[in-house]
């Protein structure tokens, strides 16, 4: 019963609900950062601290990088877990939380280890869960029309590669303190979990074309 009720749960409104209320509630009590934010050196000497892997995925730094996640997340991930479920029946609900559960903990694996030793290295927000969202619906809808910046448009396989290239560019030259690895090895994790789940989507996402 425990588990038909789990299978049948819209997770997306889960989550969506969840992000917005936690980040809002830190954005008025700013102490819970330092509690909430992924913080590598603490966690290669601390294990007690893995939980964070979890927590920062659902705090952000601000309204603005809130709303263009949960922006994003509204748009794709409703549409994402409705393609699981057509596809799985109920138990996709289940399979869009594992998704994004195990996606948020691998795009956050390369920068706990590349970090380890910087104690003023903290991360925060869903990206890497949400990217991984984004590239496993670009498998399942590959022609869709996306807007870069909401103005430029182009197919979701154009965005996709283009996304891909700027993110291991970004990640190597830029300093503007975003996780560009988070981005990247969560777009990475949804593709990879997304073909695991539905062996079926390389031949699918193949005869768009």
């Amino acid at each position: 019963m425990i588990l038909e009720y789990l299978y049948a749960t819209p997770v997306a409104s889960i989550i969506f609900a969840i992000t917005i209320a936690t980040s809002i509630y830190v954005f008025s009590n700013p102490q819970m950062y330092g509690t909430m934010m992924l913080h590598p050196y603490s966690i290669h000497r601390d294990k007690t601290k893995l939980y964070t892997i979890f927590t920062s995925g659902i705090i952000h730094a601000d309204w603005g990088h809130l709303l263009f996640n949960m922006f994003t997340f509204y748009f794709f991930g409703f549409a994402l877990e409705h393609f699981f479920v057509l596809a799985s029946g109920p138990i996709g609900h289940f399979y869009f939380a594992l998704l994004y559960i195990v996606s948020l903990v691998l795009s956050d694996i390369p920068t706990i280890v590349q970090q380890k030793n910087n104690a003023s290295y903290h991360s925060l927000g869903a990206s890497g869960a949400i990217s991984a969202v984004l590239f496993s619906y670009i498998l399942f809808q590959p022609k869709a029309m996306l807007g870069i910046f909401m103005v430029i448009p182009m197919p979701a396989y154009v965005f996709a590669v283009l996304y891909i290239i700027y993110c291991i560019w970004a990640s190597k030259n830029s300093n503007d303190r975003i996780n560009h690895d988070a981005h990247l090895f969560g777009a990475l994790a949804g593709v990879l979990i997304t073909i695991l789940l539905y062996p079926w989507i390389i031949r699918h996402f193949v005869e768009q074309f």
